[in-house]
């Protein structure tokens, strides 16, 4: 699968949010200051490139959504994120972000015990 640009990824987190959206919903999900019409159609082009979107003909234009799931890109982007800083440790990363963003023992409990409880039984 393909890395997305900042630019990318913000416009997939809309469809992802929206489901399917045109250029111009997309846009209205924006904080000002918009980006340019022809800039986002032009990212979502893109993002139809990469395999990323697709669409569908409604009147004179086009419906986008996702053809890949969030949790799909977030689970590669995470590998990669591993692979290439904690050299494939995930010890190594929970370590890390426990001790950059200065988690108490007791926070880390309270994760623990909400894992634990997402899990399915074997």
């Amino acid at each position: 699968m393909k890395q997305l640009t900042k630019a990318e990824e913000d416009i997939m987190q809309i469809l992802w949010n929206l489901k399917e959206a045109n250029v111009a919903s997309i846009m209205d999900e924006f904080p000002e200051p918009k980006p340019a019409y022809n800039t986002v159609s032009t990212i979502v082009r893109i993002l139809e490139s990469k395999d990323f979107v697709d669409y569908r003909k409604e009147g004179r234009g086009h419906v986008y959504f996702p053809k890949v799931k969030k949790t799909e890109y977030s689970s590669q982007s995470l590998n990669k994120l591993m692979d290439g800083y904690f050299q494939g440790s995930f010890k190594s990363m929970v370590s890390f972000f426990m001790k950059k963003n200065d988690i108490s023992i007791q926070e880390m409990e309270v994760i623990m015990k909400e894992i634990n409880a997402e899990k399915p039984e074997k």
